[in-house]
């Protein structure tokens, strides 16, 4: 008898983006599952960043359906989509340079404070304790990504993989039902790629579903249950890695990723 599909955490239905005379989308689907990791790949100029922008809220889409975990969401902006339940790293990592490790994941946790402005202007019992709850939750996944050590280290000083486990930390600050991280893996060396592989298998272990765009297929293909690819910003194959590996449209979209460049 056939396992019950779980739950889906995120669906978009005709998803649609112009900008000027390109379409750089056109009506793309995306579901994913409670406790997947997805990763949507594809050659240069596929339509990768600009769906993974409008899902979390940087682009508007010109068309399009989104829920979360059943719920419809609209990505009109990010800190919007960060509430929904949606939290993003990105490429060019955006930490807050001349901030420490934990006053960056801080600033993440304050999405789920309720204390507001007169709380923080008046320095009101319930803001001192809301305050010390987000420190210790922010000290905890600092030590959850494995950076406890430079809690009070500014962010420009840490390792380029350590600035990535930051944004993650931050990111996970949100307590989001799905992480999006865009292109995680890139300028990392193998060692670090190892740390990062780790850490995604145990924030999905631990119940949190996860989006990467990746360029490093090999990443992708070993860690993700099931990969997405686009090309020309429609999508030419959904399924398992190992499907989608031996799709032609896939072989061919990469073997001609010279068109793209």
């Amino acid at each position: 008898m056939r396992a019950a599909a779980a739950p889906l955490v995120l669906q978009v239905r005709g998803a649609s983006k112009r900008f000027g005379g390109l379409q750089a989308l056109s009506e793309v689907d995306l579901c994913i599952e409670r406790g997947q990791v997805a990763g949507l790949i594809g050659p240069n100029g596929a339509g990768k960043t600009t769906f993974f922008n409008v899902i979390t809220g940087l682009y508007l889409p010109d068309a399009g359906q989104f829920e979360l975990a059943g719920v419809p969401y609209k990505p009109s902006a990010v800190h919007e989509v960060a509430r929904a339940g949606i939290a993003r790293t990105f490429q060019n990592i955006r930490l807050f340079p001349d901030m420490t490790a934990l006053e960056n994941v801080m600033v993440g946790r304050h999405v789920r404070t309720g204390s507001g402005l007169w709380g923080a202007v008046l320095r009101t019992p319930g803001f001192k304790c809301e305050e010390a709850q987000i420190r210790a939750r922010a000290q905890e996944l600092l030590a959850y990504v494995g950076i406890e050590r430079y809690a009070e280290y500014r962010a420009r000083t840490l390792s380029y993989g350590d600035q990535r486990r930051l944004e993650i930390a931050r990111a996970l600050a949100t307590d989001p039902q799905l992480l999006a991280l865009d292109e995680p893996a890139a300028g990392m060396n193998a060692t670090e790629k190892g740390v990062l592989r780790q850490l995604i298998g145990r924030i999905r272990a631990d119940g949190c579903t996860v989006l990467l765009i990746e360029h490093d297929v090999k990443l992708v293909m070993g860690l993700c249950d099931v990969v997405t690819v686009l090309d020309y910003g429609k999508v030419i194959a959904q399924g398992t890695p190992a499907a989608v590996q031996r799709d032609p449209l896939v072989i061919e979209a990469y073997l001609g990723a010279a068109h793209h460049a």
